[in-house]
């Protein structure tokens, strides 16, 4: 399959004799040595990483990483050294300076940490900026009054109706950075490059922000490339995330696997204060049902005894390959001394499923006494039961592995 976004060896060294530094890496000089002997610097080193349609990658580490430098060599804001660029299968590294600069206007849009903004321009005028640049292409030209309506169709995504002639001084930082996302999305660029978007933000409204974007992603299925020094954020957002370091990418994964299985001491120490409850999901602290209960051969004497071989409760029915319901030992125990030979007066839905991403921390609240949670997929087939001593050996083996 191919990929939205594909890097291969990327390189960005500041300075004039970049090839100096060059040697140094291959030798496996470090980023501080390479400076003191070169007086070159090190912004990437040799990345390589893919972007899929429709996803949100993150790309986290800490102040000098080399995060926003791999961000900009993405849309030649900054030139990269070597290596290539690929984007729906052409080379951006490649193009002349036009080529370049059309390719930016259809594929790709930027938000900003500081929003960028003109302040004598109306919220209006700001979103239709990136649209008015375009017509600097003949064959891109856009009449004002479409202009218009795709900057208002913008605003309105990011709940802006109603503040278009408002100028920036008028708006609160969170919808000041709004205005900086519908800017991107007025010019439906199929990826968006987002810089440390929310980090300007006070804690509330960047939750906010946060949530805001994740809804918009649900609607309009970007493919976002997004900066941040925040693990919480990365984990929020990230469908998958980078971590860097000097310059080099050191772990790749969802937020799962950086978080139980980190690759060095580094990414360990950089993610030990982390929560993992809001991380790990049902489907990696569920264990396999002990049995099940069949809705068209089994009875009540039959589930007793699947339960008292399992050393369980209650056993969960299927119906075909369906989750039909779930019996207890006790209501079993009552139909079998009426002589009952079905489950169909016993079966009942006294309990709570769950989807397999479900996080743990919202599992907690669904536990009702001695009932396990029932694990589903899209099907509504049974794939796996959650009990608490599971859910809590889970986190804190988690925790442990980090």
């Amino acid at each position: 399959m191919s990929h939205k976004i594909e890097v291969k060896n990327l390189y960005k060294i500041f300075g004039s004799h970049p090839e100096r530094a060059m040697r140094l890496l291959e030798e496996g000089a470090s980023k501080d040595e390479i400076m003191e002997k070169t007086k070159q610097g090190v912004g990437v080193c040799d990345a390589s990483f893919y972007v899929d349609e429709g996803e949100i990658l993150v790309i986290m580490g800490l102040s000098g990483s080399g995060k926003s430098t791999l961000l900009r060599c993405l849309n030649r804001l900054i030139e990269p050294t070597s290596g290539s660029v690929l984007i729906d299968g052409e080379d951006v590294n490649a193009l002349g300076s036009k080529d370049l600069r059309i390719f930016r206007q259809k594929h790709l849009g930027m938000v900003f940490q500081n929003f960028a903004l003109f302040p004598h321009r109306t919220v209006l005028q700001n979103v239709e900026f990136g649209l008015e640049v375009q017509n600097v292409d003949p064959e891109n030209t856009i009449d004002p009054q479409t202009r218009t309506e795709l900057s208002m169709q913008a605003l309105e995504q990011v709940g802006l109706k109603g503040w278009e002639y408002s100028f920036p001084s008028q708006l609160s930082g969170g919808m000041q950075q709004r205005v900086g996302l519908a800017r991107a999305l007025a010019l439906d660029a199929d990826i968006m490059l987002m810089d440390e978007a929310f980090s300007a933000l006070d804690p509330l409204i960047r939750k906010d922000m946060q949530d805001e974007l994740i809804a918009l992603q649900e609607r309009v299925q970007k493919t976002i490339v997004f900066i941040s020094h925040d693990l919480d954020e990365a984990i929020k957002l990230g469908d998958r995330i980078i971590l860097m370091k000097d310059g080099m990418i050191v772990q790749e994964g969802t937020a799962e696997e950086i978080l139980t299985n980190p690759a060095n001491d580094y990414v360990a120490r950089f993610v030990e204060d982390v929560d993992m409850s809001k991380v790990m999901t049902a489907e990696s602290v569920m264990l396999k049902p002990a049995d099940y209960a069949y809705y068209k051969t089994d009875g009540p004497k039959a589930a007793l005894r699947k339960m008292k071989k399992a050393g369980i409760s209650s056993i969960f029915v299927r119906k075909e390959t369906k989750l039909a319901g779930m019996v207890t030992a006790d209501d079993a125990s009552e139909a079998l001394k009426k002589g009952e030979k079905t489950l169909e007066n016993i079966l009942n839905q006294n309990f709570n499923k769950v989807a397999p991403d479900t996080l743990a921390i919202e599992l907690f609240p669904l536990f009702k006494t001695g009932i396990p949670l029932a694990v589903v997929n899209d099907n509504d087939h049974l794939v796996g039961v959650v009990i608490k001593g599971s859910l809590l050996a889970g986190l804190a083996e988690g925790a442990q592995i980090t």
